[in-house]
């Protein structure tokens, strides 16, 4: 499976160090509206490292390659820039911020991205009235807006209250760096049901996963296995059932067939 060099986000020969350990070794991945990406491989095979390249994490440096945006570089870019451009990242272990309330956080989120997109900004009341809809997609009680951030949530609330974020910022392409990690299965099911709902055609989503259950509730178009820091093979969800009943061993991981 070759993808052309027209996607929304393209990632080119990336590679990135941090303390100067080299991490990505030559990534390269075409991301197009309304795809939906997995990308699976063992440990410290450089999966979350690249989701967090992609969203401009200060701690990694980039040795080489390029990130492009609509065919625009943006590796000068700041996380925040990215973010307004669309970019959207749902971390593994979401942070708790004490002393800011989720619905203040949220509405400042969404405000600063309807101003990059030339849309109207939302007071607190008008805004507190679409987040509620917004809350029915995930199955969060509105009692989570008034909370601070993060601040007591069980694992599986963190990972809505993320979703929540992605479904309020209109995200152009989302990154969801093991989101199903430590979710139950009624959890997770809640989780899945809402990035589908919440995905649209313009939507592009990333799936960083090590197992085969999240991909049964979303469905990718494409698998990408990453080892040693490049993605060495791509498939469809066939690899997937594969790499369940297999394991990472039969995999060719020699680096000449990186894509």
């Amino acid at each position: 499976m070759i993808q052309d060099d027209k996607g929304v986000l393209n990632i080119i020969g990336l590679q990135a160090s941090i303390n100067n350990i080299p991490i990505l070794n030559g990534v390269n991945l075409t991301l197009k509206a309304g795809e939906i990406h997995a990308i699976m491989g063992p440990n410290g095979s450089g999966k979350s490292t690249l989701s967090k390249v992609i969203s401009g994490h200060p701690s990694y440096q980039v040795t080489g390659g390029d990130i492009t945006w609509e065919g625009t570089s943006i590796l000068t870019l700041k996380p925040e820039e990215r973010a307004r451009l669309g970019i959207f990242l749902a971390f593994q272990y979401p942070v708790e911020i004490p002393g800011v309330s989720n619905l203040d956080f949220l509405r400042l989120a969404y405000n600063v991205r309807q101003k990059e997109r030339k849309l109207p900004e939302l007071d607190p009341l008008s805004f507190l009235e679409l987040a509620t809809q917004k809350l029915k997609l995930i199955d969060m009680d509105s009692n989570f807006l008034h909370r601070n951030v993060n601040e007591g949530f069980s694992g599986g609330e963190k990972k809505r209250n993320e979703i929540l974020q992605m479904a309020l910022l209109n995200t152009q392409v989302a990154i969801l760096d093991e989101t199903d990690s430590g979710l139950d299965i009624d959890a997770l099911k809640s989780v899945a049901n809402g990035i589908k709902q919440i995905k649209t055609p313009e939507t592009t989503l990333v799936l960083i996963t090590h197992y085969q259950r999240l991909l049964n509730y979303i469905e990718p178009t494409f698998v990408h296995i990453m080892e040693k820091g490049r993605i060495i093979q791509t498939g469809d969800m066939n690899l997937v059932t594969k790499l369940e009943k297999d394991g990472y061993n039969y995999l060719n991981v020699d680096m000449s067939i990186s894509r």
